[in-house]
């Protein structure tokens, strides 16, 4: 996505087929996700790592799976992998006249995964003005959700970061249109505005009665081109730690796929790997910023992403 998982050049799941050089050991994995036949499962950012990953493993255990990506020719050879069961829509988060013409057409769903995003690329802007990460991170998503909630059954996953921790929600210039633009804090904000999101979803979920879950994943560590296509002087350095300290793809999506489908998965939870401070590892209960957890400026912050978006939520 230009703003998602598959854009060229900052690709929230554009994955490295690279394993880590430590075996990952852990009890919960894709071995263990239940018989999905008959369930629909759509996923952001598809194409590629940790989207791939989800899709594939989603697939294998029998799911319908529709793969919601900006470039649908990088999408392809995951449908064909999948097999029949699978299919391409072009999804721009970056865009949120894509993101209508995505919705209106998505049908029912029992799963939607968020799991689409850029990280840490120069200042640049989507298509409706906002800041690049935010845009596509949070306020993408957040549309996505918004416009196909109604024909969600069962849950919607919000993939946040580790990077949560370092964030802060500027309410009066989220998009850097008057501070000065610093790429980590922009990304570190993106993915604390997720968590939020997630967190206060499933508030909102839950005072209404309803029976959908909202629950947030990381991916701890894992190694995709996220973290090297970012035109960054950190590009050397995150591809050494790539290769020495980070899981492969297939197991940063174990969190993702945990919050998909595991009946203990809660409502409001957040989930992530539980080795190596959180970097690696079979998925748990992850902790969260105090900043993730403050009602108030999460509150305030869904008004913000309304207004932003157009988008108005029937809960």
């Amino acid at each position: 996505m230009t703003s998602a998982a598959d854009a060229p050049a900052t690709s929230a799941s554009g994955a490295r087929a690279g394993t880590a050089r430590f075996a990952v050991v852990g009890a919960w994995n894709a071995a263990d996700i239940p018989d999905q036949t008959g369930r629909h499962f759509v996923v952001t950012g598809a194409n590629s790592g940790l989207g791939r990953a989800t899709a594939l493993a989603l697939g294998r255990a029998g799911a319908t799976v529709t793969l919601a990506c900006r470039d649908v020719l990088k999408a392809q050879p995951v449908a064909r992998e999948i097999g029949t069961r699978a299919s391409v829509r072009r999804l721009d988060l970056a865009d949120l006249a894509s993101v209508r013409e995505f919705a209106a057409v998505a049908g029912d769903i029992d799963v939607l995964i968020n799991n689409a995003g850029v990280m840490a690329p120069p200042l640049r802007r989507t298509r409706d003005g906002f800041e690049l990460q935010f845009g596509t991170n949070h306020l993408g998503h957040f549309a996505l959700t918004g416009l196909l909630l109604d024909r969600i059954a069962d849950r919607v996953v919000v993939l946040s970061s580790l990077a949560h921790q370092f964030g802060s929600i500027d309410l009066v210039d989220p998009d850097y249109e008057r501070r000065r633009y610093e790429r980590w804090s922009a990304y570190a904000q993106s993915k604390l505005a997720d968590l939020m999101f997630s967190f206060e979803l499933a508030r909102r979920l839950d005072a209404a009665g309803s029976t959908v879950r909202a629950v947030a994943a990381h991916p701890g560590y894992a190694a995709t081109a996220l973290q090297t296509r970012n035109t960054s002087i950190l590009n050397p350095i995150m591809e050494l730690g790539n290769r020495l300290l980070a899981q492969s793809a297939d197991d940063g999506a174990r969190p993702s796929l945990y919050a998909a489908v595991s009946p203990d998965a809660r409502s409001g939870g957040f989930y992530g790997p539980k080795a190596l401070f959180g970097m690696r590892g079979a998925p748990g209960p992850s902790g969260s910023s105090r900043a993730a957890r403050n009602t108030d400026v999460a509150a305030k912050l869904w008004t913000l992403s309304e207004d932003l978006t157009g988008v108005r939520f029937r809960i």
